[in-house]
């Protein structure tokens, strides 16, 4: 029986057996920027750094990580803040000591404010200048908790909390790297009598057009995917396509593995659903929601969504709704076997989030955001291959590798929601 997307897509993603339930996880499936590179983890660490110094180093520093996958991105900094190599609160991107110069690992950042080895840092108290108070280091203060409706894997360390909910009133940094794009989400087609749901069998995929969409959605609609007047429309009694048939549906032909890794997901700039004969749009209220949800959750801190997705202006006109299965891209059928995704209205999420935290936002894209985090991509000087050929050699792999996070054409033109709670965003967005 045909049903709305958005119900498809949560019994697919998330019901008994779903795609994001059981199994090896999304890594088996695709690539997001925490499987690409461990650079990404060393950036998010130095973004740690700052909103600890932002909040004024508080006795607990969370850093929680919604739609965790397998954990993949906590254990990376879980290892970090465990490791020997920091030097000043940063190291570079291939886990060894920052080095300055374009090198594409994380430059030293003067003015750092403790290291994040166990050794307790020394300052004086506030409260009488001439007296010595000890502070906990970061590595003794950090929490990690990972939120995932998967089981907890066997092997994570006990040091990282899993959960199935995002716990309240965090203090810190809040991360959701591609979790938005999976919030279900319904779709909706503009015929000549408005906006109606579009329907779809999640055994074969096959889409109908149903009623029309409700007062909420069509005032989302209104305000962040309005109708171009200039538009054509077909006759409305045409009523079905099949996500199964490409020549019908328009799909593109599913993207084999380039080598041996697996695709990333949706690159932007390349909208990959069926170009039809109506005006299609993903309903993104519900990816609203969870995102102010989620805003909700921060007491104090800094708030990330990592997603692909596109801004007001440059909505595509057929939508973007696909699918990923072993690291190939599939038609969107929401039977559980595959990945169900679709790109993120990403101003709509960030003016949800900023009604929440009453703080102003930024939205960049990551190639931007990484380098602000000393990910340049930069390749080393010539010179460092006579002094310390060892060395060169070790800085050319790091910088190929953040050289994939901030390409435009991919990984590096995803988008970094930035939003603060209860704190400035100057202290955590400069560099």
């Amino acid at each position: 029986m045909p049903i709305r997307w958005r119900d498809a897509m949560n019994q697919a993603l998330y019901g008994p057996g779903g795609f994001f339930v059981a199994g090896g996880g999304p890594a088996d499936h695709f690539r997001t920027s925490v499987h690409a590179s461990p650079a990404f983890a060393t950036a998010l660490l130095r973004l740690v750094t700052q909103v600890d110094a932002a909040l004024g180093h508080p006795p607990r520093f969370d850093v929680v990580d919604v739609g965790a996958g397998r954990g993949e991105l906590l254990r990376a900094l879980h290892g970090l803040v465990g490791s020997s190599a920091f030097v000043g609160g940063a190291v570079g991107v291939s886990g060894e000591p920052a080095h300055s110069g374009r090198s594409g690992l994380i430059p030293p950042w003067s003015g750092s404010p403790e290291t994040l080895t166990s050794t307790a840092s020394v300052r004086r108290s506030p409260d009488d200048p001439s007296s010595v108070a000890a502070r906990p280091s970061l590595a003794e203060r950090i929490r990690f908790t990972a939120v995932e409706y998967a089981d907890r894997p066997e092997d994570l360390s006990e040091e990282i909390n899993w959960t199935a909910e995002i716990p309240d009133g965090i203090t810190g940094l809040l991360i959701a790297v591609e979790w938005l794009d999976n919030v279900p989400l319904d779709v909706a087609v503009h015929s000549k009598d408005g906006w109606r749901y579009v329907l779809v069998d999640p055994e074969s995929g096959v889409e109908t057009i149903g009623e029309p969409v409700t007062r909420d959605d069509l005032d989302w609609l209104t305000t962040w995917w309005p109708h171009p007047a200039s538009s054509s429309h077909a006759d409305p009694d045409l009523t079905s396509t099949d996500a199964t048939s490409g020549s019908e549906s328009g799909f593109r032909a599913a993207r084999p593995v380039e080598g041996s890794s697996l695709t990333a997901r949706s690159r932007p700039g390349c909208p990959e659903t069926p170009s039809g004969d109506y005006q299609r749009a993903e309903i993104g209220r519900t990816r609203d929601d969870a995102w102010a949800s989620a805003v909700r959750k921060m007491q104090r801190g800094l708030a990330v969504a990592v997603d692909y997705g596109h801004l007001s202006g440059d909505r595509p006109v057929d939508g973007t709704l696909t699918g990923y299965r072993g690291g190939r891209q599939v038609p969107p059928v929401p039977d559980g076997t595959s990945d169900v995704t679709a790109h993120v209205a990403m101003d709509s999420v960030a003016s949800a989030g900023a009604a929440v935290a009453r703080c102003a936002y930024s939205v960049v894209p990551q190639r931007e955001a990484l380098r602000a985090l000393g990910a340049d991509g930069g390749r080393p000087p010539l010179s460092l291959a006579g002094s310390d050929p060892a060395g060169y050699v070790r800085a050319l792999a790091a910088a190929s590798a953040v050289a994939e996070l901030t390409d435009p054409a991919g990984l590096g033109g995803h988008w970094w929601l930035r939003q603060p709670v209860g704190i400035p965003l100057g202290p955590v967005v400069a560099r």
